[in-house]
């Protein structure tokens, strides 16, 4: 796509499946992008999967850039991979490689309109080569930044029409290479608002400076301190576009990044929430839900009482079934849900079905115990 003058309509998600899982499986995960409005994926290509069938891989290729375009979902293809790089692939025996896969993966994407730009090379910073070269550090970042001006320059000879970008993994490195893009690029985890907004500055500050657009081509890590509604309210306020890392909870990063398991179902519903622009309100005038507002933790309270209690006659004991206790169990845990007054880790209702399926009574009585004393102590009853 010839560069535009701006890039703040872009909502997009990284999709580290990419061209690699089945058409079934794509449209049902596009499916998932186009419900939370989003309308661009970045996508990991790989050379050395590229070299062990070109035909093959750029046919799927192809096949996932037109599938995602007919969902109304633009592709920006990452060329090589900065995280783990290879230091062989910097020195002069790799350029047969590179140009031969450059060359053959830009010819075949060209001429097609869903694709958005070309990123050169995700994360150029991020491996060992330039983090743990110590003294050398300085000159093993410039045989990077001259990969990328080369690399630059190969896609631009086979393409002089798409957008070129390079997805930096700060702010902070990018400068060096601005000359070569069309739009500029980087990755913001950052904790704390004054940090995230300080990166924003100096986006528009260079922005202005050399005529450029940019972009925030990752974000949103809950492990970071870096959270959706946070990180994505900020984008808003700056008119930023940007893409999530990442659209589905699968994989390495599955425990602190993704929206969407593979049946749909989602870790968080105010995640996507945050993506579609919904914010929790913060500050004054806030108003907290009362869960006996009619006298339903008093009733839930009781009909844990009654579940639990012990039926002695002479010579037995009658208990009530499991399915009772955990209905009782149930009712209470739908209140503290939903008015808030418990943390959804490990949601409560969860925990109920688990007890469910494994049958197991003492548990079952355990938990609608310890559920019917939480409601008591959050709303205050005696």
């Amino acid at each position: 796509m010839k560069p535009l003058n701006d890039y703040s309509h872009i909502r997009g998600f990284c999709y580290s499946g990419g061209y690699r899982v089945s058409q079934e499986q794509l449209k049902r995960e596009l499916g998932y992008a186009r419900s939370l409005q989003l309308n661009s994926t970045r996508i990991w290509l790989s050379e050395r999967e590229y070299r062990k069938d070109p035909e093959e891989f750029l046919k799927k290729l192809i096949s996932f850039v037109e599938t995602a375009w007919e969902a109304g979902i633009s592709t920006m293809p990452i060329l090589f991979n900065g995280n783990g790089l290879n230091p062989g692939d910097l020195e002069a025996e790799y350029k047969e490689y590179a140009d031969r896969y450059v060359k053959d993966v830009v010819l075949a994407l060209s001429g097609e309109p869903g694709l958005l730009m070309w990123d050169v090379m995700n994360e150029p910073s991020c491996n060992d080569y330039v983090l743990e070269a110590g003294e050398a550090k300085e000159a093993h970042w410039e045989k990077v930044n001259a990969f990328l001006r080369r690399s630059c320059d190969m896609v631009r000879k086979y393409d002089s029409v798409n957008a070129v970008t390079i997805g930096h993994t700060y702010m902070a490195d990018v400068e060096e290479t601005v000359g070569e893009v069309d739009v500029f690029s980087f990755h913001d985890y950052l904790p704390v608002r004054r940090q995230i907004e300080a990166t924003y500055q100096a986006a528009e500050e260079l922005a202005e400076r050399c005529g450029k657009p940019f972009l925030n081509s990752e974000l949103c890590c809950l492990c970071r301190a870096n959270p959706y509604d946070m990180a994505l309210d900020i984008c808003r306020e700056h008119n930023t576009g940007w893409y999530l890392f990442e659209l589905m909870i699968d994989g390495y990063w599955s425990d602190v990044h993704g929206i969407f398991y593979p049946d749909g179902t989602v870790r968080d519903p105010s995640i996507p929430a945050a993506v579609l622009g919904f914010r929790r309100k913060r500050d004054e005038g806030m108003v907290y839900p009362n869960a006996n507002k009619e006298g339903y933790a008093e009733r839930g309270i009781s009909m844990v009482k009654e579940a639990l209690a012990e039926k002695t006659k002479v010579f037995s004991a009658g208990r009530k079934s499991i399915d009772e206790v955990l209905e009782a169990a149930e009712f209470c845990a739908n209140l503290l849900e939903a008015c808030e007054l418990v943390p959804m880790y490990d949601p409560p209702t969860a925990r109920i079905e688990r007890i469910r399926k494994a049958g197991d009574e003492r548990e079952a009585r355990k938990l609608a115990y310890e559920l019917a004393m939480l409601l008591q102590d959050k709303c205050l009853l005696l």
